[in-house]
């Protein structure tokens, strides 16, 4: 089983992460929609939505979401909160969901380079573009690897519901490493995340290959330029 099936599919992530900024993902989502203009009814795509707390905010702005995950646990949290306009599928971002279909394909907060292949990362960006309709819009939101290598804390303590989690980080073999322990309960737990480094010429070549182009690049979720040594994230905004 690949990392990402075992730990995204685990509570124990979901207790983890449980504080992830929702204002901020709301203001981001506002501003793309603001941006790009998005027609209300829109048939938007999130790809490894997760939960679904964007495709739940795309929803509440009026458009039609179908939100996909491969992990089976936070697919069956985000269905709690469907709606005849809200839905969520099991799916592997590798495999096409629904040919030239979308108007609009997001995969956000890091939700790319988990593959150990470079050819699966392909795939996944080959079969976003195919979601699309002509013309139609691919957001990928990405860390920013230089700056994220840059202040890269070698080791956190971070406690959650009575749980301690100690996290490690490292560098290996072009991916970063998050190397994650605890004890819940009397047993040991270990579970690691693991992202590839991925910079903007390594997207362009996938965003390339897959037909689409890029048209603009923001560095924040205040749409701000693009700054490799600064911007906290590269957002990347394509077209079919």
């Amino acid at each position: 089983m690949n990392w990402f099936e075992h730990w995204f599919n685990s509570p124990y992530y979901h207790i983890l992460y449980k504080d992830r900024n929702e204002k901020e993902a709301q203001i981001f989502i506002d501003n793309l929609i603001s941006y790009l203009q998005i027609p209300k009814k829109s048939n938007i795509l999130d790809i490894a939505c997760g939960k679904g707390r964007h495709s739940k905010y795309f929803n509440q702005k009026g458009m039609h979401v179908t939100g996909i995950d491969l992990s089976s646990n936070s697919i069956e949290i985000a269905k709690k909160e469907e709606n005849s306009t809200l839905n969520f599928y099991i799916h592997d971002m590798r495999q096409i969901f629904k040919k030239n279909f979308f108007d609009i394909a997001t995969n956000l907060f890091t939700s790319i380079g988990y593959f150990e292949k470079t050819e699966d990362e392909q795939k996944a960006v080959n079969a976003m573009a195919s979601n699309l309709k002509k013309e139609g819009i691919l957001i990928i939101d990405f860390m920013n690897v230089k700056k994220v290598i840059e202040k890269l804390v070698s080791f956190e303590r971070k406690k959650v519901d009575n749980i301690t989690f100690n996290i490690r980080k490292d560098i290996i073999n072009n991916f970063i490493l998050k190397d994650i322990s605890f004890s819940d309960n009397k047993k040991s737990y270990q579970f690691q995340e693991k992202v590839k480094v991925l910079t903007l010429t390594d997207f362009s070549n996938l965003i390339t290959n897959a037909g689409l182009k890029i048209i603009d690049i923001f560095g924040n979720y205040n749409l701000e330029h693009f700054n490799a040594l600064k911007s906290e994230r590269l957002i990347l905004v394509c077209q079919k």
